[in-house]
C-alpha cells in the first residue's frame, strides 16, 4: 500500500531518527517510573505508563483509570507517565527491564502491538505481563456527505474498478491496517491504494471534506459528531457483530470479512508471582467496576470488553498473526 503525505508526496518511514530522540524521552520517563514504583503493595503506590503524548486514546485509559483508583481509594498514590516514542514501543522497553516490579500498569493495545510487528521492536509484549483488555473502540468507513457512493457496495465498486481514483485516509497506523483489511475482503491489492497519512482523526477528517481523500477508516468516537452533524456519510461500522447503541451497519453484515478492533489492554512488567499477577488483576476489576470508570466508557464512547486469563492468551495470540498477515500484504 503506498502512502503518501496530505501533499500527495510519498511518506518513507523516518524511524531511527525518532526512535533515538523518543528514547531520550523514554530515559528521562523511566526515571519517574523506578523512583516513584518502589516496594511491593500495588494499593501504596501504582505508576500507570501511558505510551504516548498526553491527550491520546492511550492517555485517556490511564488518566481515567488513576482517577477511579485515587476516588475510590484503590490506590493512595497512583500517577500516570507519559513516555511517547515509536507506536509505543520506547515505553514497552522500558516496562520489560521492571521484572518483578508489580508497581507498574503499562496501558497498550492494537497499536502496541502493530508497533512491535512494524518496527521489529526488541521488546514484545512477550517480555510483559498481560493482565486483561478492558475496553475496546470499533472503526467506521465515512465518505464526505457529498460523496457519489451511498453505500459501502458503491464505495467497493469505484474503488475496485480504479484503486488509485479511490484515495483513502485515517487518523493512525491502525487505521491503515483496517483499510488493508477491507482492500483484501473486496479482493483489492493494498500495494495498489493510495493511503494518505493523517495525523490523528481530526486531520483525517478536514482531508475527507477538502477533497483530499474519497474515503477514510478512522474511530467512531473521532467521527461521531461529523456523522451526526451531516458533513459526513457512515457507510459500515468495523465490528465482528452489531453493537447495542451503535445504529450502524456493520462491514459484516454487508458482505465483507472485516472486524479488526481497537482494543485496550493493561499490562504489568514480567517476572510477578502468581499472587501478584492475582492481585493486580482484582484491582483492575475493582477499578473499572467504579462509578468514575463507568462514567469514563459513556463520555469516551468506548465498548467495554473484559477479558483475562488464558482466553486472553489466546486473543493476543489470534491478534498478533491477524496484524502479522496484514503488514505482509502491505508490504511492509
Amino acid at each position: 500500500m503506498m502512502t503518501t503525505s496530505p501533499s500527495g508526496t510519498r511518506v518513507l518511514p523516518r524511524v531511527i531518527g525518532g526512535t533515538i530522540a523518543a528514547a531520550a524521552i523514554g530515559i528521562a520517563a523511566f526515571g519517574s517510573i523506578t523512583s516513584a514504583a518502589a516496594g511491593q503493595d500495588i494499593h501504596a503506590s501504582m505508576t500507570i505508563i501511558a505510551p504516548a503524548a498526553a491527550g491520546g486514546g492511550w492517555d485517556g485509559v490511564a488518566r481515567e483509570l488513576q482517577q477511579a483508583q485515587k476516588a475510590n481509594g484503590l490506590v493512595n498514590n497512583v500517577q500516570v507517565v507519559n513516555m511517547p516514542g515509536a507506536g509505543g514501543t520506547i515505553a514497552l522497553g522500558n516496562v520489560s527491564v521492571l521484572e518483578g516490579q508489580p508497581n507498574n500498569l503499562l496501558v497498550g493495545g492494537t497499536g502496541l502491538m502493530a508497533a512491535t510487528i512494524q518496527f521489529g521492536s526488541a521488546a514484545t509484549l512477550d517480555d510483559v505481563t498481560p493482565l486483561a483488555v478492558i475496553v475496546e473502540e470499533y472503526d467506521v468507513i465515512v465518505v464526505p456527505a457529498d460523496s457519489p457512493h451511498e453505500t459501502l457496495d458503491d464505495l467497493v465498486a469505484a474503488w475496485k474498478a480504479d484503486p488509485k481514483s479511490v484515495p483513502w485516509t485515517g487518523g493512525g497506523s491502525f487505521d491503515q491496517l483496517v483499510v488493508t483489511d477491507l482492500a483484501i475482503s473486496a479482493g483489492i491489492a493494498p500495494l495498489d491504494t493510495t493511503y494518505i497519512s493523517s495525523d490523528g482523526g481530526g486531520e483525517a477528517i478536514q482531508a475527507l471534506l477538502n477533497g483530499t481523500a474519497q474515503a477514510a477508516a478512522g474511530g467512531y468516537p473521532d467521527n461521531i459528531d461529523q456523522i451526526e452533524s451531516g458533513r459526513l456519510r457512515v457507510l459500515a461500522l468495523v465490528a465482528e457483530e452489531p453493537v447495542d447503541g451503535i445504529d450502524i451497519p456493520t462491514a459484516a453484515e454487508q458482505g465483507y470479512d472485516v472486524s479488526l478492533t481497537n482494543w485496550r489492554m493493561l499490562a504489568a512488567p514480567a517476572g510477578l508471582e502468581d499472587d501478584q499477577i492475582g492481585d493486580l488483576r482484582e484491582l483492575i476489576t475493582d477499578s473499572i467496576a467504579t462509578p468514575e470508570w463507568r462514567d469514563a466508557i459513556d463520555r469516551y464512547r468506548w465498548t467495554e470488553r473484559v477479558i483475562m486469563g488464558e482466553e486472553l492468551d489466546a486473543f493476543l495470540a489470534d491478534e498478533h498473526s491477524r496484524i502479522e498477515e496484514l503488514y505482509e500484504e502491505m508490504g511492509l
